[in-house]
């Protein structure tokens, strides 16, 4: 891949000023040759295998931040899901075999690994209920070990049971992690239709249809799609707003693929994919509402919202599809309450609401991210709210997660604090309506017509 001298300029300018990064290089590792009944005996397979694959990720992610002079914020890893190589339906085995990863996790000097997944969106078995008791105590007990549960996709619809148990699972985990402001629901995703290569934390597992190993990368820039739309000024229409974005995303994903390229050649693994997904943190102007501001919307979640996430999220796509053959992941726009400085001032001011978060995402990346809730929230009507995100992911056969903390004892006007890249977020208020009777009939929603393609 070759670079002009305008375009090297250009990537320079936006590091300097713009807050462009590499969010994260992520480690894709199969373990599907490490499943054994005996929970001690996978323990250790998994462990070896994450310290030999991730030998020198640390130190040479850090020699190729400093050759190409950009940062790259994050090391992690992705892990097959753990319910097709844990082969035991006891809770106890899973928990011997997270605590052996979340160390080799230490070991390698990664902040995430993901991995802690089950997929039961048509139904679970043994397996996958072993795995999904065990969760509360795993993301209460382990650091660094991020779970995700499959509870729908457009094929098979949405598992109604499933997203019961699920919200009485967060409510456990958040209870366990109560002295955190229940930051272990932090470490949970619940996806419709999930993608196998998305580098992205917590949500991140390494697909069975995946190679021995690769690397992700997952490249951030809000920092300069903003700064590229001020630089256009307030006259311009939508249409030019639209083509800024576009041209922005393809200088961005063109330095990530360099990075992705340049690692895997270091670790000698194969290039997987490049995501190029707007991830915002609490740092002032590296924000996704903010570029919405810039746009000419007062806060996120005032009318015109959802109209320019829409056009935010297909720009990206446009320009990181004509830059790179190798785009992936999720791509796109996320907006995550209490990663974001403009969507955390939203929220305080009451100008956005979850339901109209839950419009903005039928448009977005993800979906109702990091969002804290009173924790005397019922199960019922959490699992009614994921529900409803659920059915996004599946009508518009896309992906959908929900990320919600029920923080204990905690209720709207009060905030949690995570810290770093987690943030902070205000408790958003929830319906008080009941969805009680729907959720207690259980089942399962079945999949939609769009469903039927072959």
């Amino acid at each position: 891949m070759k670079f002009s001298s305008e375009e090297i300029l250009e990537t320079v300018g936006m590091i300097a000023e713009d807050k462009l990064d590499i969010r994260t290089v992520t480690l894709g590792i199969s373990l599907l040759d490490c499943a054994d009944p005996d929970p001690a005996a996978c323990a250790r397979k998994v462990r070896e295998k994450i310290l030999a694959g991730a030998e020198g990720l640390s130190e040479k992610t850090d020699d190729v931040s400093a050759e190409y002079g950009l940062p790259i914020i994050n090391k992690r890893i992705s892990l097959t899901p753990l319910s097709l190589v844990v082969p035991t339906a006891d809770p106890s085995a899973f928990i011997e075999v997270a605590h052996a990863i979340d160390s080799a996790a230490a070991a390698v000097g990664v902040n995430f690994i993901g991995g802690y997944t089950a997929m039961i969106q048509k139904g679970e078995t043994a397996i996958d209920r072993a795995l999904i008791t065990a969760m509360p105590e795993v993301l209460a007990a382990t650091q660094r070990f991020c779970a995700s549960v499959v509870l729908a996709s457009t094929k098979s619809g949405i598992n109604m049971d499933g997203c019961y148990t699920m919200s009485r699972i967060m409510k456990k985990t958040a209870e366990r992690t109560r002295d955190q402001d229940g930051i272990g629901c932090a470490k949970l995703v619940l996806f419709a239709n999930p993608v196998e290569d998305n580098p992205f934390m917590a949500g991140a597992f390494y697909g069975p249809g995946e190679s021995e190993s690769s690397i992700l990368v997952g490249v951030s820039g809000p920092g300069a799609v903003r700064r590229a739309l001020e630089n256009l000024g307030p006259d311009a229409d939508l249409g030019q707003v639209a083509e800024a974005i576009k041209k922005t995303a393809f200088k961005i994903t063109r330095a990530g693929e360099l990075i992705g390229r340049a690692m895997a050649r270091q670790l000698g693994v194969s290039f997987g994919i490049l995501d190029l997904s707007l991830a915002p943190t609490p740092a002032e102007g590296d924000s996704v509402g903010q570029i919405l501001e810039t746009m000419g919307l007062a806060m996120p979640g005032a009318p015109g919202s959802t109209a320019a996430l829409m056009m935010l999220n297909d720009a990206v796509k446009k320009g990181g599809l004509f830059a790179s053959s190798s785009v992936g992941g999720l791509s796109g726009a996320f907006i995550p309450v209490s990663e974001d400085a403009s969507m955390i001032r939203a929220a305080r001011a009451g100008a956005i609401t979850i339901e109209k978060l839950e419009a903005m995402t039928s448009v977005c990346s993800v979906g109702l991210d990091m969002i804290a809730i009173p924790g005397a929230t019922s199960a019922e009507t959490l699992a009614a709210i994921i529900a409803d995100e659920m059915a996004i992911g599946c009508a518009n056969a896309k992906t959908t997660a929900v990320r919600i903390i029920p923080a204990p004892g905690k209720d709207v006007g009060d905030s949690v604090h995570f810290g770093g890249l987690l943030g902070e977020a205000p408790v958003m208020a929830v319906s008080r309506v009941s969805a009680d009777n729907f959720v207690r009939r259980g089942g399962r929603i079945p999949a939609p017509v769009r469903s039927l393609t072959n």
